[in-house]
């Protein structure tokens, strides 16, 4: 008689689920970390923008300011800018000086960092000096400028009438107030386009170079061929930067011309500071309209780029 005998294997211990505690904490430690951030953001960018289209959409006055009681006006503000006679002089005038300082901070900037990308002898002591403007503070800036562009003892004039020509009321003519902040914008931002351009300018294989010049490319031929084609991205992001900078330019204007003389260096930005608090009856609602539609234009640009980008990646 055969005695068949079973043995049983003993069930395993329930184990505990290590992974579901690791994974919540995880992502209790990924939200401490992200929080100060988004407490940053709430804080110094969503509130604020939050409380400027609130004043664009509310019939403001000092005592409702305080007292938090103005009525809703619904686009009445955005009404009164659009119809107001300074607004397209302060468009044009913002238009102009925006266009005009990314054509030459790019353009100056590209020749420089192509220069310094030759790694000659004290290229990298030159390059570091040409971030003195960009390291300077704004109003140190442009008060360096409004001395230089004084009608009286400035040594731009004191130039011009060494070499016999007649001093230029650079800062006081409806003439020449507009060019004048826009030159020094042009100085300020030409270190920013030369620092990211050579950034760019590093990633290009030097390779491609040598084969152009064994093709018989000139130095020409290898910009337009070779080194602005690969930068268009960098480039893109340059000018978009650039942009949303130099639209919203105000401590330059307002420190060297104010806008005037006769609001002929006037943009949407000093425009908006007036009304908001340069008058002794402030206009909180159109003043907020004005920075509203500053906040529109950089976004379309952003989007535009963004949607551009994604063109190129399919």
């Amino acid at each position: 008689m055969t005695h068949h005998s079973t043995t049983r294997i003993p069930a395993p211990a329930a184990v505990p689920r290590a992974g579901g505690r690791r994974r919540r904490s995880g992502q209790w430690t990924a939200w401490a970390f992200l929080a100060p951030v988004v407490v940053y953001l709430v804080a110094f960018y969503a509130y604020p923008l939050y409380r400027n289209l609130d004043l664009s959409l509310r019939h403001y006055t000092v005592r409702s300011f305080v007292q938090g009681d103005a009525p809703f006006t619904g686009l009445d503000n955005y009404r009164t800018v659009l119809d107001d006679p300074a607004f397209w002089p302060a468009a044009w005038h913002t238009a102009v000086f925006t266009g005009v300082s990314l054509l030459f901070q790019f353009s100056i900037g590209m020749a420089l960092a192509v220069f310094f990308h030759q790694h000659f002898r004290l290229a990298a002591t030159l390059r570091a000096l040409f971030l003195v403007p960009w390291l300077l503070p704004l109003i140190v800036s442009a008060s360096t400028w409004s001395w230089m562009l004084n009608s009286d003892s400035g040594i731009v004039n004191a130039a011009l009438r060494l070499l016999g020509l007649d001093p230029v009321n650079w800062l006081t003519s409806p003439t020449w107030s507009l060019a004048s902040v826009t030159i020094a914008n042009i100085w300020i931002g030409i270190p920013f386009n030369l620092v990211v351009l050579y950034s760019g300018l590093q990633a290009v294989p030097s390779e491609l170079y040598e084969a152009a010049a064994l093709d018989g490319a000139t130095p020409w031929d290898a910009f337009w061929r070779v080194t602005f084609p690969l930068l268009r991205p960098v480039s893109a992001v340059t000018l978009l930067l650039g942009l949303i900078y130099t639209v919203k330019v105000f401590d330059i204007i307002w420190i060297m011309t104010k806008g005037g003389p006769a609001d002929a260096s006037t943009t949407l930005a000093t425009w908006s500071y007036r009304l908001g608090f340069g008058n002794l009856l402030p206009e909180f609602g159109p003043g907020a309209a004005v920075g509203n539609l500053l906040i529109i234009v950089a976004m379309a640009f952003g989007l535009l780029y963004i949607r551009t980008q994604r063109k190129a990646l399919r």
